[in-house]
């Protein structure tokens, strides 16, 4: 009898679900190589090929599509044995990425509660900007990442739809002069949109601040020498929402989605995802539900 490897398993369904050994190898924390080796291993072993290599992308022959579901329950499986019979369950890392504007409020909140549920489990917090945390996931350098969108791509899910708003200081008067002075992320994803309406609406404008750094923003607007713009509810308690009376234009909204969760992978990865889930979906569905 020859007795299937659950590595090899492993792999095999992170290879299937991902769409790549790069990417299953980071979702991983293994080589390439160490990947391939395991994929042809499980291969010699059955003596069948599992996956069709011909094209650009990688695709799974029939007998590999009839493996992986067998290959996911006995992973599964392998998974419950270790929660169940040992305290080592829940011991690790995962990798969550975030843009830097909408970590708060919500993502000390729920750092706070998966501690709380599984405190042997570190969350490594990558805080970067959209397109940035995209290349990272396609990469397998995290696990789970959100972003803000217009738009979201396939093995995305949406969990709220927000507008942005205009912020400025606390009684601040620079959203009224002209031209009217921004300050913005270098990387931004708002500034097209927002450029756009200026233009639309016949306002002139000039960013006198394009930075990396989010402090260097809060602390040019806060200072009352430039405005800026955010998803409403994620504004810093030192800046406020701009009362324009119709002075500045109207904004576009922006889709707070969510990528690495359409796939059950275990217990803990599921955890979070689900904390996210509530934790940017909950306002929303207050919403829809008060409609």
């Amino acid at each position: 009898m020859r007795n299937l490897d659950i590595t090899t398993l492993r792999s095999f369904a992170a290879v299937a679900e991902t769409g790549g050994v790069t990417r299953a190898a980071g979702f991983l924390h293994l080589t390439q190589s160490a990947v391939s080796m395991q994929l042809k291993r499980l291969e010699e072993t059955l003596g069948l090929e599992l996956l069709d290599r011909s094209g650009r992308t990688i695709a799974l022959t029939s007998a590999g599509e009839q493996l992986l579901v067998y290959a996911k329950r006995m992973v599964a499986l392998n998974d419950e044995v270790i929660v169940r019979l040992t305290d080592q369950a829940f011991v690790g890392q995962i990798r969550l990425g975030v843009p830097h504007d909408i970590v708060y409020p919500a993502i000390p909140r729920v750092l706070k509660q998966f501690n709380a549920a599984f405190p042997r489990v570190q969350v490594h917090l990558i805080s970067c900007y959209t397109k940035a945390l995209k290349e990272d996931f396609g990469k397998g350098e995290c696990d789970l990442i959100l972003t803000t969108e217009t738009f979201v791509d396939a093995g995305g899910e949406t969990l709220c739809v927000k507008p942005l708003c205009w912020l400025g200081a606390p009684n601040g008067s620079a959203w009224r002069q002209r031209p009217l002075k921004l300050a913005f992320g270098r990387h931004c994803t708002f500034r097209p949109r927002v450029i756009e309406r200026l233009d639309k609406a016949g306002i002139d404008w000039d960013v006198i601040v394009e930075t990396d750094s989010d402090r260097t923003i809060e602390a040019t607007v806060s200072a009352d020498l430039a405005i800026n713009t955010m998803i409403e509810g994620t504004e810093p308690p030192h800046l406020e929402r701009i009362d324009h009376g119709g002075h500045l234009p109207d904004l576009p909204a922006q889709m707070i989605n969510l990528y690495g969760a359409t796939t059950s992978k275990n217990v803990v990865h599921d955890a979070l995802a689900d904390l996210l889930r509530r934790s940017f979906g909950a306002e929303e569905q207050t919403k829809l539900r008060a409609v």
